[in-house]
């Protein structure tokens, strides 16, 4: 099946060998020199089970060439086309014996500059100055998200496992949704691929059972103009 199509229908697609080794250790690098020098950094969750970065684009920039690789560009442009921007990142590093688990869920919030109000955006709340809103579905459903992975993931360290063609049928309601009749598929990816998937896709993560370290950069993007005058908090252009 090509890549748009396996998108559009599954929600979600998996893309091995798209970073070098070279290319994930600076990575690596460059976001370990930056919480060495800002541990307390207030967009810095840290816990046993999670650490965790908000902003990372914006945190650790310098990582960025290396993550817009001519690969990650042409798979933006293939699958989606032009004009596409940046609109939240977070960096996860779920250590090795890690309790954390993510139960099912869909990615129904966006960040934004400030508070208004704007029909049909709900549900607000504001995190460390930073404001978050569930827009109407048809903002979330022309975004994507890339999930870059900085080691191997599989299913005994929390790979993602996902419902499949969820994003089809909208914003549910998880008590509303029957998991009985749906395809469910564990994502494992090797060190140095990514992760496609669409925000309404239903996704969760469980605990890490073979000691084995998890490390993501989860990137979300966009080409929506916001209505009446509310702005992207982290809308950042990609640099060619």
């Amino acid at each position: 099946m090509p890549r748009t199509e396996e998108i559009h229908s599954e929600g979600f697609s998996i893309i091995n060998n798209v970073f070098t080794e070279s290319e994930i250790e600076n990575i690596i690098s460059l976001i370990e020199k930056t919480t060495g020098n800002n541990p307390e950094n207030s967009t810095f969750r840290k816990s046993q089970d999670l650490f965790a970065i908000r902003q990372f684009h914006k945190e650790v920039p310098e990582t960025l060439p290396f993550i817009f690789n001519q690969n990650v560009q042409d798979i933006i442009e293939s699958n989606f086309g032009k004009g596409y921007f940046i609109t939240k990142s977070i960096y996860f590093d779920k250590p090795e014996n890690s309790n954390w688990f993510v139960a099912y869920h869909q990615d129904l919030t966006i960040s934004v500059d400030k508070k208004a109000d704007v029909q049909n955006f709900e549900n607000w709340t504001v995190k460390q100055n930073q404001f978050a809103v569930q827009p109407p579905a048809e903002i979330l459903e022309d975004n994507f998200t890339i999930r870059i992975h900085i080691d191997k993931t599989t299913k005994d360290n929390g790979a993602l496992k996902v419902i499949n063609n969820s994003h089809s049928k909208g914003i549910v309601r998880i008590e509303n949704f029957d998991f009985k009749n749906e395809k469910e598929t564990i994502c494992e990816v090797e060190k140095g691929g990514i992760m496609i998937m669409k925000p309404l896709l239903f996704h969760a993560s469980n605990k890490t059972t073979n000691n084995e370290r998890r490390r993501v950069i989860h990137i979300e993007f966009s080409k929506k103009q916001l209505p009446s005058g509310l702005e992207w908090s982290e809308k950042t252009i990609l640099q060619n």
